[in-house]
């Protein structure tokens, strides 16, 4: 199989993969989370936020949980690490809710 890269790009240019840019649905962004959750890494599960956040919008997602826009960029990197808090109100600024299932 061949695959091809954009034709605007110079040859053997890349650019980093964003996962944002395929985020498109509710049901994605459910997805993209519940699998960082169940890898029980909270940088992981921090970014996945993150990514979805800059799908939907940071500055919206930012005024919606109340929070500045530039922490929630910081706090929702692979290098952040958010409060409890901090997720439940970008969760809920997503439109998403977290549940327990066993193990």
């Amino acid at each position: 199989m061949v695959v091809q890269g954009p034709t605007n790009m110079a040859e053997g240019q890349t650019r980093p993969w964003d996962p944002a840019e395929y985020l498109e649905t509710e049901e994605d962004m459910v997805a993209y989370l519940d699998a960082a959750l169940a890898e029980n890494d909270l940088q992981l599960i921090a970014a996945a936020l993150g990514d979805i956040a800059r799908a939907k919008g940071m500055t919206r997602v930012a005024q919606e949980a109340g929070l500045g826009r530039e922490s929630l960029y910081k706090s929702l990197s692979s290098s952040g690490n958010p409060e409890f808090s901090t997720v439940l109100k970008v969760t809920r600024a997503l439109g998403l809710r977290l549940r327990a299932t066993t193990a």
